[in-house]
């Protein structure tokens, strides 16, 4: 499992023609961190193909691996050996998760329920990141953390085999600690559940059943209660990982921008709390549309078609945010080329993920001539016909800032140059490859 390049590798987009082809991007990310997880947690033999081979994945690889579980990559597909629900063990070394904060989160609800120690660390921006949100319910379980009163990594988590269930209301949404809770659930005596006021991404929820845990939901007063059964048995599975919509969402975006552009991306994951974006670009007048909608492993997915056309700004409400919370960044990108101002309420999670990706887009966007502004949690863009260009954009370590710009320079009158294109590869590896395989360059180094 290769090691993320430790300098800056700058990259610069061109205007583009018109994008064709037909395409697959990789796996969803959610998706493969879960199935990963689960299969270590089952009894029995997990096959996962499509899994998406990314830096940020591969850290959960290899910290599963660390603690008992059999994961390895067998002729393109992903074996896991599941060690069963306790029976993890504890790492010989610090579980090392890079830039991936779902990872470290997602894996501390799991390492909360055994008895072992385990020191959680990453790349300096993870540790930048709070984790005191999903540490909090964690410890109200019966985990202990060493470094007392602290919420960044580098941590050392004490689990116990004696968890305690409990009922805990989300304080903001989050799909993180959600999972995280759920997941500690699953070793703790008896039911554990999560109040959530507003949806969010349910992917571990449909694992968890798919995987044969006894989870149910039920609407309560204020939201809707997900609740888990502890101490049950997982058995492993075969699991078909669909295309991150995620991923899928800068292709969609540079085949909207460049004129002529008609793409196919095959399989992507539609799943309702995915599909913000999505939505956000129909109301803006974008040419796209959902085509051969099926299901696959309880998810649903389909063929994505996106034709280049004219966008107009719109005003994205604030209860959308966690159906397209990764999304933002492109879309910033887009409202720069759109007909007046596209306002979108409630980006404050932005500003404490790889970046605060509210600062850099507005900084990136104005470097490049566009009109931009954050005022507390709203982002306002206002598009123009003509976006010029002609500048390096900081992406600071976050590689949805490296991406949107790269997007943008697509459709910039100048080039557009990224800092740092190494951290791509935390989550779409394959991005240079397929916008090069629908027609779009980029050039090593900084523009001319």
């Amino acid at each position: 499992m290769s090691q993320l390049p430790s300098d800056p590798k700058p990259l610069t987009s061109r205007k583009a023609g018109a994008l064709q082809g037909t395409v697959q991007v990789p796996g969803d990310k959610s998706i493969s961190h879960r199935a990963l997880i689960l299969g270590a947690l089952a009894e029995g033999r997990t096959e996962i193909s499509g899994l998406l081979e990314s830096e940020d994945i591969l850290c959960t690889a290899r910290a599963l691996q660390a603690l008992g579980a059999g994961v390895e990559e067998r002729d393109g597909n992903w074996i896991v050996t599941g060690a069963g629900l306790g029976g993890l063990i504890e790492p010989a070394a610090p579980l090392d998760f890079g830039n991936s904060g779902t990872g470290a989160r997602l894996m501390m609800g799991i390492v909360a329920g055994h008895p072992l120690r385990a020191v959680f660390t990453g790349d300096g921006s993870l540790k930048k990141r709070p984790m005191g949100r999903v540490l909090d319910p964690l410890k109200q379980m019966g985990l202990q953390i060493a470094e007392e009163g602290q919420s960044k990594l580098p941590l050392t988590l004490i689990g116990t085999s004696g968890l305690v269930p409990m009922e805990y209301r989300l304080p903001v949404p989050s799909a993180q600690v959600k999972s995280a809770v759920l997941l500690a659930g699953l070793l703790a005596q008896g039911r554990t559940s999560v109040v959530e006021s507003e949806k969010t991404r349910d992917h571990t929820e449909k694992m968890l059943a798919y995987f044969g845990a006894a989870v149910s939901s039920e609407a309560v007063d204020g939201g809707t209660r997900i609740s888990v059964e502890g101490r049950g048995t997982l058995h492993g599975r075969p699991v078909t990982v669909p295309g991150d919509p995620s991923s899928a969402a800068f292709l969609a975006a540079a085949a909207i921008l460049c004129p002529g552009s008609d793409i196919l991306i095959r399989n992507v994951l539609v799943n309702p709390t995915r599909t913000g974006f999505y939505e956000t670009l129909k109301e803006m007048g974008a040419n796209i549309s959902f085509e051969n909608e099926r299901e696959l492993n309880g998810e649903l997915v389909a063929d994505l078609r996106a034709k280049a056309g004219k966008l107009k700004g719109v005003h994205v409400p604030a209860a959308r945010a966690p159906s397209m919370i990764d999304e933002y960044p492109i879309l910033a990108a887009l409202a720069a080329f759109a007909e007046g101002a596209t306002v979108m309420d409630g980006l404050g999670e932005l500003r404490v993920k790889e970046s605060d990706r509210l600062a850099a887009m507005v900084a990136g966007l104005k470097a490049c001539g566009a009109v931009a502004e954050a005022s507390g949690d709203t982002l306002t863009v206002t598009g123009a016909a003509l976006v010029r260009g002609g500048a390096g954009v900081a992406t600071h370590m976050d590689h949805r800032i490296a991406m949107s710009f790269l997007v943008l320079g697509l459709a910039a009158e100048e080039p557009v140059t990224v800092d740092d294109a190494s951290m791509i590869a935390t989550s779409f590896p394959e991005f240079r490859g397929l916008m090069g395989t629908l027609g779009a360059t980029f050039d090593d180094g900084a523009r001319d």
